[in-house]
């Protein structure tokens, strides 16, 4: 594999190489945030050169939705144990989106991202295909009655998925001002959300 430096532990696979410097961009995100991390300080941090750095991720963009989406399993399993506490579809669609609209700005990565004016890179890395599969499977995953909501096949999911996250994506990149109480967002979502469910 040609693998240069690594401080004298080269990995054993490409996979492993790839989540190294995966691992080093997230020490580097937590230390000093997206905005002050350069590809050859993660570079620095993995122990391997930018070219090195470079063979497995073409940017610091690539790196960065990488440090993204190794979050998402934990951000998911964290949303559908949330989510299951909510009795109806209604219910569980309304409340996805007032959890995300108050949890991503805080997560330690997705936040930060936010926060850093990547807004773009973001945007494209929650509405996108991969996003709207995540997304599918977690609304598949809550114990409600989504056949008595009309919700039965890959596409209902897909496509309730694909509007609940468009519509969480709004509210975080255009917020109101004051931005609303939780109860009053869950209100605005359910007057109009909640009918196409049954609730």
């Amino acid at each position: 594999m040609g693998h240069h430096g690594w401080r004298g532990n080269p990995p054993a696979t490409e996979d492993e190489a790839r989540r190294r410097i995966v691992e080093a961009a997230t020490a580097c995100l937590d230390r000093v945030g997206p905005a002050k991390t350069s590809l050859s300080d993660v570079a620095a941090e993995a122990g391997v050169t930018r070219q090195t750095v470079y063979r497995y991720f073409p940017s610091l963009k690539d790196i960065l939705r990488a440090v993204g989406l190794a979050g998402v399993e934990e951000f998911a399993a964290r949303m559908e144990r949330h989510l299951a506490t909510f009795g109806t579809a209604a219910e569980a669609a309304v409340e996805s989106v007032v959890w995300a609209v108050r949890t991503v700005p805080g997560e330690p990565h997705l936040g930060l991202l936010l926060q850093a004016g990547e807004a773009d890179f973001f945007t494209d890395g929650v509405i996108s295909p991969l996003a709207f599969s995540f997304g599918t499977r977690i609304l598949r995953n809550v114990p409600v009655d989504w056949a008595a909501a009309g919700v039965t096949t890959e596409a209902d999911f897909r496509g309730l998925a694909e509007v609940l996250m468009r519509l969480f994506m709004s509210f975080l990149q255009h917020p109101t001002t004051p931005p609303p109480a939780d109860d009053e967002l869950r209100a605005l979502v359910r007057r109009w959300l909640g009918p196409a469910l049954g609730g």
